[in-house]
């Protein structure tokens, strides 16, 4: 059952940013960073961690739920450093995945094949 809620919860999320990207004029990136303070958003005023409660990976995958786990970091690290743990918190709480992302990209720059698009 957690797995049928993690994949509609995330295939919700999934398709309001298609509707975003067919129905309006936004570009993809402005939709992403859109996507991110929305997961700041709701998480400050308390609304995504019930969500996350109920979705578990299916609110915390997409970029949404980047955004809140910037907002839970930074929400600790003001509570450890103070006003420091503006600028520390988030990047704390998120390091594993960018750090992730750094990595694979990597790796797929090295070991993939570049094509031309056509």
């Amino acid at each position: 059952m957690d797995y049928l809620k993690a994949f509609v919860v995330g295939g919700l999320i999934c398709v309001v940013g298609q509707i975003l990207i067919d129905k309006t004029k936004l570009t993809p990136a402005r939709i992403l960073t859109a996507f991110v303070v929305i997961g700041v958003f709701l998480g400050a005023i308390g609304v995504y961690k019930p969500l996350v409660d109920f979705a578990g990976a299916g609110a915390t995958v997409p970029l949404s739920g980047f955004g809140y786990t910037l907002y839970k970091g930074i929400k600790e690290g003001i509570s450890q450093d103070g006003w420091l743990g503006i600028l520390t918190g988030g990047l704390t709480a998120s390091a594993a995945g960018i750090a992730s992302a750094i990595i694979f990209g990597f790796l797929a720059g090295v070991f993939g094949k570049p094509k031309e698009k056509s």
